[in-house]
């Protein structure tokens, strides 16, 4: 296949025309009488008309045929996808999970759709504030088939297997140590190249948006001119057999069927768009004198709440960088949180627990649940010399943390049997240093 092409920016006035049809956008309005090459205009909007302008989010599409033309939607089962979070009684308890199961395609076929599974969330997307935390697991492309989110955004994360993303605003390549964004009421297919495993981010009634800097200043942390969005391209495809549209609505999926390809968008212009981004490309900022930062400064993408500084959701990695902080213990420190933090792990080894926790896998610490470096970094880290060393080399561990106490599902704690039960034991090696006869030593 040949390269994908891509714009540069967060959140900027893109506009973009397939090149097979040039002058294809209208121009000086948005809503002729009559389209260039006999389209249709369509307006997707992903804010209120009256939100202030820094806020206002729509896109204009010229499309082939509008969106509105397909068969009624009816239920369709939704699998291990949910919003029920009274499925299963409370559990404060540290939980691990071993790499979750990619069913072989010897087995039988499991498409991205097909392979969503909710792990925990909260809130409701019926009142449109809350999250989701999913993962899929697949072994197949989608075909003829496409999905859309009526309740949220989805922030994916890559964990294993190239993902391709055909929207109606073009195609973007997804490699793991990426991550990308579907805004709500996008429509997109996912093809996949063998088993491909990843997680998934969904917040309701917010978008994602690039933190404030505060004094770290203008620049850091994940750059706007980072953040690529696809450019048009469209197929003119007629379905005999139909073309199935799945709407997750009210945390519930339906389906319709249309007898033509839903990329059928030739050009369109707007700030509501999908974007990728590389977590390569993360300027990362770290304590260079003694004592942690908290691990805020991680943060790439956060969607917040209304009350200022709490985020619905933020997504944060752990990515390669140096620790030099002086008379420190420079794992993360022994932590309760009123956030909840679900932790995955795309590749390597997590530096606070080197055994246990696995690329695929996850863990999650819930609102005031302590948590904490293992026994062995304990140790090892309490006697270590302190010199300049590169942290977390071929790694990426990454957290969504949020503001909501999370349930999880039935799912997550029975179903997937993936669920480590052992965990709390790499806490039982802590051992008491406590010495009432300590004296600070002469300087």
């Amino acid at each position: 296949m040949a390269e994908l092409k891509y714009m540069s920016g967060f959140g900027n006035e893109f506009s973009s025309e397939d090149p097979r049809c040039p002058g294809s956008l209208p121009e000086g309005q948005n809503s002729p009488q009559v389209c260039p090459y006999g389209l249709y205009a369509e307006q997707l909007s992903g804010s209120a008309f009256t939100c202030p302008r820094p806020a206002n989010k729509r896109s204009w599409l010229y499309r082939i045929l509008p969106s509105v033309k397909h068969k009624p939607f009816t239920p369709v089962p939704s699998g291990h996808l949910t919003e029920n979070w009274d499925e299963a009684e409370p559990d404060p308890n540290q939980m691990r999970w071993r790499p979750f199961t990619i069913t072989k395609p010897s087995e039988r076929k499991v498409d991205f759709v097909a392979g969503l599974q909710t792990v925990c969330g909260a809130g409701d997307a019926k009142s449109r504030n809350g999250i989701g935390i999913h993962v899929y697991t697949c072994n197949t492309s989608m075909v003829d088939r496409c999905f859309n989110n009526s309740d949220g955004d989805f922030l994916i994360v890559p964990q294993q297997g190239d993902i391709l993303i055909t929207t109606e605003f073009g195609k973007m390549m997804v490699e793991p140590n990426s991550i990308c964004v579907i805004q709500q009421g996008m429509r997109f297919s996912v093809d996949v190249f063998g088993e491909t495993r990843g997680y998934i981010l969904e917040v309701y009634g917010a978008h994602y948006e690039l933190p404030d800097l505060g004094p770290i200043g203008a620049n850091g942390l994940a750059n706007p001119r980072d953040f690529l969005c696809p450019v048009a391209w469209y197929e003119d495809r007629t379905v005999a057999t139909g073309y199935t549209i799945i709407n997750k609505y009210q945390g519930k999926l339906f389906a319709c069927q249309q007898d033509f390809s839903p990329f059928n968008v030739v050009a369109w212009h707007g700030n509501y768009t999908p974007y990728k981004y590389n977590l390569e490309n993360f300027m990362t900022v770290n304590c260079v004198a003694f004592d942690h930062a908290d691990p805020s400064i991680f943060t790439v993408l956060t969607a917040k709440s209304t009350r200022p500084g709490v985020a619905i959701a933020d997504f944060v990695i752990f990515p390669p960088r140096w620790g030099v902080a002086d008379r420190t213990f420079r794992p993360p420190y022994y932590h309760r949180n009123c956030m909840s933090e679900f932790m995955g792990l795309i590749k390597g080894h997590y530096e606070a627990k080197e055994e246990g926790f696995q690329p695929g896998g996850g863990s999650l610490h819930s609102i005031m649940t302590p948590h904490g470096p293992d026994a062995d970094c304990f140790e090892k880290n309490t006697t270590a010399v302190l010199k300049p060393e590169r942290v977390a080399e071929g790694t990426m561990a990454f957290m969504f943390e949020s503001s909501f106490s999370m349930a999880v599902t039935k799912w997550g704690l029975e179903t997937c049997q993936r669920l480590d039960k052992s965990y709390y034991q790499c806490w039982e090696g802590l051992r008491s240093h406590f010495n009432p006869n300590w004296k600070p030593s002469k300087q």
